[in-house]
């Protein structure tokens, strides 16, 4: 045996290496622990949107309570207020509930049962990680006003007198020291409230001057985002004591499509909750028609939402993605034998009262059954083969940690990038970080799918192993990675490849793209550099801007595509400050209509619009909704 090493000054543990951070530290040090990841905004789970959420949550409590039925909301440029009517935090604990831990009015039980804020965490959160916050309480005709910077007070006045409505405003600006270039997208921001007002009826909301109401719930929501064509039959609208339902069938998608919220939480990642609700549908469907239909088949191309509210509900993660709670609390049942029951009774009603709606969900079922025969086959094949290929998937370099694994504080972080030829892959693969950034290699043109039934799914080795490699094929909840990224070269050739992915994933799994996990990787097109600095430019107007910079005749480099640029520059483009363009599609654009319009029979002139406009096509879809 050899000698143990002395223990060095760095290694050593005495009274000196331990030290008590104070609240707003802790926060800072910490942010993911708080808010999730953070982000500069491409994204709706990023940190910027939590800070939100947050300072909403606490107006929506006051709501429930019976205080307030307007909320404003108004966000200008990275400056966001937000403004309730409600009770107005008692003036003499205005600093305290947002720059106190453990202080909150949410801890007792009977007057909050099913509130959704964090136990007055939340507004701590978003004190800490705000250059400049501002709180103004307003009741009883006097007024308290708190500004601080970084999460420390830097000035108070009041209370005073006020001839405003009592209620609490909040003025904060996220930390660009912790958020870098961040941005807001107001698309994310309207999507956020209208779940809001999906799940409090008589709530107006208004955003930056424009009112959001919802009359009828989750109805409402799959009414809003899904073309009336497209639904096979009208929404089953179900409501109960704690719990609200509301289920239809697609005409045109095959995935099944789950929006399911806690106490107003928006659970992305489902739970027990959402599986309870899977279960309860397929036991409460077959036991109407008495026949033992695959549980699989009458899930098909459903589109549904759940909504509970639960005492006291355990999340499986600081943001509240995911429930854990088994119970619903207080006397009642589990949370499973809740939903089943509620189903069971109320699902059953609806469907002996309509027999219409009935009998298309029978043939639906029926035609879902004939395809997964017709199927089986295949997919026994494609099981096999893909089996074999991830025990040494040359296709796949994985990361560590994936979206699946909620206990760690990078899941959302879990990214994989689709890239074309072994040059770019390569690239990547050598720059990435390996926890949680993995590379899926193509081999050239991806096959068209448009028009093709599933089918393809199996009998294409690469989709299969795509498929594979997201785990996507049984159900949402399963998906490995946050953020799926198309990494293809910027030329016509790429922007082809970009077009046949995403018409995959349009045709077979659009539910990727209405969460917004699918992204285009933007990379830069110039390098422009002299002795002292290098700047990366993804566009022309950069390209001249940088020239501009550097002067006396710079060195320029066009990347002509991925492969070109060194592993040790790529590193630059796929870390923080990775540009990404997220894929949109406005809910009102049917998945056939978006299809047909990219990849229908077109003119060669159409075509080449069409690769040369892509990525604003995109996003023009989507300016709809704003």
């Amino acid at each position: 045996m050899g000698v143990l090493p002395r223990m060095t000054q760095e290694t050593q543990y005495t009274e000196d290496n331990i030290r008590s951070l104070d609240w707003r530290e802790h926060i800072r040090l910490r942010p993911g622990m708080y808010i999730g990841k953070l982000g500069d905004g491409t994204s709706a789970d990023d940190g910027i949107y939590i800070l939100l959420k947050e300072v909403i949550d606490n107006c929506i409590d006051e709501f429930v309570m019976g205080a307030g039925k307007t909320i404003e909301i108004s966000i200008k440029d990275q400056q966001v207020s937000v403004r309730d009517y409600g009770r107005g935090i008692p003036l003499g604990k205005v600093v305290d509930v947002v720059s106190k831990m453990n202080t909150g009015g949410k801890y007792d039980s009977r007057a909050f049962k099913k509130s959704v804020g964090l136990n007055g965490v939340g507004t701590k959160a978003v004190n800490a990680l705000s250059s400049t916050f501002i709180v103004e309480s307003v009741r009883d005709l006097q007024s308290v006003t708190a500004e601080f910077h970084q999460g420390q007070l830097s000035s108070q006045t009041g209370p005073e007198e006020s001839g405003k409505k009592r209620g609490t405003r909040v003025t904060f600006i996220p930390d660009e020291t912790i958020f870098k270039n961040f941005k807001f997208r107001s698309e994310y921001v309207v999507r956020m409230i209208k779940n809001y007002v999906y799940l409090n009826p008589g709530l107006t909301l208004v955003y930056n001057g424009e009112k959001y109401i919802s009359e009828y719930g989750l109805k409402d929501l799959i009414e809003d985002n899904n073309k009336e064509e497209d639904l096979l039959y009208p929404v089953i609208h179900l409501k109960g004591p704690d719990i609200e339902v509301a289920i239809t069938h697609s005409k045109t998608q095959y995935s099944e499509e789950y929006h399911s919220f806690v106490n107003g939480q928006h659970t992305t990642q489902g739970g027990t909750h959402q599986a309870a609700f899977r279960e309860a549908l397929a036991k409460t469907i077959r036991d109407f028609y008495g026949k033992n239909y695959e549980a699989a088949d009458i899930r098909k191309s459903i589109i549904s939402a759940i909504s509970i509210k639960v005492m006291e509900p355990v999340f499986e993660s600081q943001t509240k993605t995911k429930l854990g709670s088994t119970e619903m609390g207080g006397e009642m049942p589990s949370v499973r034998s809740y939903i089943m029951d509620f189903l069971g009774t109320e699902l059953d009603n609806y469907l002996h009262k309509n027999p219409e709606t009935a009998q298309l969900m029978q043939s639906k079922i029926m035609q879902a059954e004939r395809e997964r025969k017709e199927l089986s086959g295949i997919r026994k094949l494609a099981r096999d083969r893909a089996k074999k290929a991830s025990l040494h998937n040359k296709k796949l370099r994985d990361c560590r940690v994936h979206l699946t694994d909620v206990k760690s504080d990078r899941s959302l972080e879990s990214t994989l990038f689709i890239t074309e030829g072994d040059s770019a892959s390569g690239s990547i693969t050598k720059s990435r970080d390996v926890n949680c950034q993995a590379v899926f290699s193509l081999r050239g043109k991806p096959l068209n799918s448009y028009g093709m039934s599933k089918k393809i799914v199996y009998e294409n080795e690469e989709f299969n192993l795509l498929q594979a490699a997201l785990n996507i094929e049984d159900s949402m909840e399963d998906l490995r990675y946050n953020k799926i990224v198309i990494a293809t070269d910027a030329d016509v050739d790429g922007m082809h490849i970009r077009l046949l992915l995403i018409t995959f994933f349009l045709q077979f799994f659009p539910e990727l793209i209405k969460e917004n996990h699918l992204y285009i990787l933007q990379t830069p097109l110039f390098r422009v550099r002299n002795k002292k600095q290098t700047i990366y430019c993804y566009s022309d107007e950069e390209r001249r801007n940088a020239i501009a910079q550097l002067g006396a005749k710079p060195e320029i480099t066009r990347f002509k595509g991925l492969g070109e640029i060194s592993p040790d520059e790529f590193k630059h483009f796929i870390g923080p400050q990775i540009r990404l363009e997220p894929v949109l599609m406005d809910r009102t654009t049917s998945v056939e209509d978006l299809l047909s319009f990219y990849m229908g029979k077109n003119t060669p002139d159409r075509q080449e619009f069409i690769i040369e406009n892509l990525k604003v096509e995109l996003d023009v879809i989507n300016d709809k909704e704003m």
